[in-house]
């Protein structure tokens, strides 16, 4: 029974998503994930396929962007602040697999949920993975297709496999210095 629970769950959701973009149909799609226990801003952009799981442990901000692909894992927690932009692809884990010790069997070991914390006003490029347990700063950009294993400085522009510090912003003039 909780197999198709779940699955109903998946399917559900995955219709809710689908849907377009439009101002109406966003606030519906917050609603949705108010009703899982999620806390929703304002004015949140959710683009037709992406996909929120499993939509408890989730705090949006307000004016936050998700683009089309995004990839979500809640169970761990992540929080997403105001005017942030999450590019096309972009997947967000807050939890992953264990590794057992010795020759144990991974499909047993369990999950390691960690929080991912996404500050305000964060750029995110097209295809980045972020992984469990990382904080990104205010202000901070991560360039298309990155993977981002440790935290991210704010005002700071990271990027690579692993994303690695490229430059550091200018608060006062906004340029990258």
């Amino acid at each position: 029974m909780k197999d198709f629970a779940i699955a109903s769950f998946e399917f559900l959701s995955s219709i809710v998503f689908a849907l377009p973009r439009h101002k109406f149909l966003n606030f519906f799609k917050a609603n949705f994930l108010r009703l899982l226990g999620s806390k929703v801003g304002k004015r949140i952009t959710f683009y037709p396929g992406i996909k929120l799981s499993p939509g408890n442990n989730l705090i949006l901000g307000d004016h936050v962007d998700l683009a089309w692909g995004v990839l979500v894992t809640t169970s761990g927690g992540v929080e997403i602040g105001d005017r942030t932009l999450v590019g096309y692809n972009t997947m967000i884990f807050s939890a992953n697999h264990v590794i057992p010790p010795g020759i144990d069997k991974i499909f047993y070991a369990g999950h390691d949920k960690r929080k991912v914390t996404i500050a305000n006003d964060v750029w995110i490029g097209a295809g980045c993975i972020i992984l469990p347990g990382v904080t990104i700063g205010e202000g901070a950009v991560i360039a298309g297709g990155s993977v981002v294993t440790k935290n991210v400085e704010p005002f700071t522009m990271v990027g690579g496999i692993p994303a690695k510090l490229i430059k550091k912003r200018n608060e006062a003039d906004n340029t990258i210095v």
